[in-house]
């Protein structure tokens, strides 16, 4: 170029600038285009994002219980250490280990031999006195004859009436001694106290056993029925204890630890008359049947108190139940096979299902699977939820406070 005269070197210089621009110019043109049309460089078309597969279920109106929980104990209505009432040896032991044993039974005898014997003397004594207080008054009709004859004194009359009440009195005594007697040998035949199940025997036959013994023969438990003791916050008293005034009966559940298994159904006894003030509750007293013996002594159990059943509300599965900071809110499907977000007001939870107060309606499709990948007008593709199903379980509540406790 060194060559090229001076004014072609000017010429040349802006030519290249304007070149390059014109490059630039087309590279900005070709991006916004693809832009406009959501593509990608190099000219090629955007994809639809595709439809999300969710799981629906319509929502459902039915009945939802208002339950009060408590971690509760499993108390026997009556326990009882059974004793002997007399001293002697232990003869025989007719009962075995955690056999049912009903109330009346024989479970044990002592030797009655002593007794026996103890019997016929009082009642030899008896004898005695009965043969004394016949003469004694046949003296006293003597006497009395006397005394009208004026034989003899009226001092001899009263010294003899005197006997007579003195050989009754003994007479009484007597009859004492003998039903005291046969008292004894009753004793010594030891009876179960209530029906229920024997415990582990604590004393073997042969030994010689006390009436002021600490340790009893055995332990029997009543089961059939049996109580739970369950404590309830104090806030929720006066709803409880407005429904028992009135003479309703409240339904009780008694499930397991895990709250997996439900164990039996009965209903509330009674209230205690005070609340414990260290932890604000008070203590439920509910009564159980247990013909199977599904509630053990000392067990630990959930208790439900069934308090009280809304109508006709709406129901959905728990797992449609999405959270934010915002509020609790649905999937709700619409015509379009797209979805949008509402908030609801949720009520009571039972199991897997949730009533809904406000914000849905029954017969709403509502997403219970899929949702954690939505969001608000998403696009989506519905397949059939395993927790829809023809029949209609919406009813949460039986009612089984009907029956009699003895």
């Amino acid at each position: 170029m060194s060559t090229l005269p001076k004014p072609v070197r000017t010429f040349v210089v802006p030519l290249y600038v304007v070149l390059l621009l014109a490059a630039l110019a087309v590279n900005v043109f070709a991006a916004e285009a693809d832009k406009s049309v959501g593509g990608k460089p190099g000219g090629k078309p955007a994809v639809a994002a595709p439809a999300l597969p969710v799981e629906v279920v319509a929502a459902k109106t039915g009945d939802m219980g208002t339950y009060l929980n408590g971690l509760g104990t499993v108390v026997p209505l009556s326990t009882v250490s059974v004793k002997s009432r007399v001293d002697g040896q232990l003869d025989k032991v007719l009962f075995e280990e955690g056999q049912i044993v009903n109330k009346g039974d024989i479970i044990a005898i002592v030797d009655p031999r002593p007794f026996e014997i103890q019997l016929a003397q009082a009642e030899g004594q008896l004898a005695k006195d009965v043969a004394l207080v016949d003469n004694a008054r046949l003296d006293a009709q003597r006497y009395s004859t006397l005394f009208k004859q004026d034989s003899i004194s009226k001092q001899q009359l009263d010294t003899q009436e005197s006997l007579v009440k003195q050989y009754e009195a003994a007479i009484k005594a007597d009859k004492a001694q003998v039903e005291n007697a046969r008292l004894q040998i009753n004793y010594s035949k030891i009876t179960a106290p209530v029906t229920g199940r024997t415990g582990l025997r604590q004393i073997d036959p042969g030994n010689i056993i006390h009436a002021t013994d600490v340790n009893p023969i055995v332990v029997i438990t009543q089961l059939k029925p049996i109580s739970v003791i369950f404590p309830i916050a104090e806030d929720n008293l006066p709803r409880a204890l407005e429904k028992l005034k009135k003479g309703q009966p409240i339904q009780v559940e008694a499930y397991d630890r895990q709250r997996s298994r439900k164990l039996a159904t009965g209903q509330l006894l009674t209230i205690d008359n005070q609340i414990d003030v260290s932890t604000g509750t008070v203590r439920f007293k509910a009564i159980f049947k247990n013909e199977n013996t599904e509630l053990f002594p000392n067990q630990f159990v959930n208790a439900r108190l069934l308090l009280d059943v809304k109508r006709g509300v709406v129901l959905i599965p728990s797992s449609a139940i999405q959270q934010t900071q915002k509020g609790t809110f649905v999937y709700v499907l619409t015509s379009s096979d797209t979805v949008t977000a509402r908030f609801v007001k949720v009520g009571e939870t039972q199991k897997d299902t949730t009533s809904i107060e406000t914000g849905l309606a029954a017969g709403e499709q509502v997403i219970t699977g899929g949702a954690e990948r939505l969001t608000d007008g998403a696009k989506v593709q519905v397949k059939k939820s395993p927790l829809d199903n023809s029949k209609d379980n919406s009813t949460l509540v039986k009612d089984n406070t009907t029956q009699k406790f003895k």
